[in-house]
């Protein structure tokens, strides 16, 4: 009898593996500073955050068609001590209620506090690409059906090392249809 029970848990184990498997979910992948707004030296004020013309439009097509939208951004001001972590914070709030006034749901936002300089090597630090196997994990998304938009090479690099389907520059984005 405890034969048939073990049985039974392995059966649920490989279909609960399988539905997991199956159904993982895409999401897309947003740099911050240069892309979702204007490229500014250390942003971490709400009156220097410039959103990116188009910005709001581009993120609601994915949305729209089912992705789950994270905001990965290194943020080596903290580090190098021109602003705290709570500034950051503060901001980032600041933002996520500006896209929720424009309908958008930011899943998560993954920050990067360090510099190799003054904190030492990490593997969040983009294009290591730490933020983004830690979303895929969390979230159980699909690296190759996912998106990431980044207008730095750096991040390209970071999303091409998760595994991710499609990385792609803002600024060809905003001046083209998408997919």
């Amino acid at each position: 009898m405890a034969r048939g029970v073990h049985q039974l848990k392995e059966k649920r184990s490989k279909i609960y593996s399988e539905m997991t498997t199956t159904n993982k979910n895409k999401a897309l992948f947003l740099d911050r500073d240069g892309t979702i707004n204007l490229e500014k030296n250390y942003v971490f004020r709400i009156e220097d955050f410039e959103f990116t013309p188009g910005i709001f439009e581009l993120i609601k097509t994915y949305q729209n068609k089912g992705f789950l939208l994270f905001v990965i951004t290194n943020q080596s001001g903290i580090a190098r001590k021109y602003y705290t972590e709570t500034d950051f914070f503060r901001l980032n709030n600041w933002m996520i209620r500006q896209f929720l006034k424009q309908g958008i749901e930011i899943t998560k936002v993954y920050h990067c506090p360090h510099h190799p300089e003054i904190t030492g090597k990490c593997n969040c630090r983009k294009p290591e690409p730490g933020m983004i196997l830690q979303a895929i994990q969390e979230f159980n998304i699909d690296p190759v059906n996912s998106v990431l938009i980044g207008d730095k090479k750096r991040d390209i690099l970071a999303g091409e090392k998760a595994g991710i389907g499609k990385n792609l520059y803002i600024q060809d984005l905003l001046q083209t249809d998408i997919d």
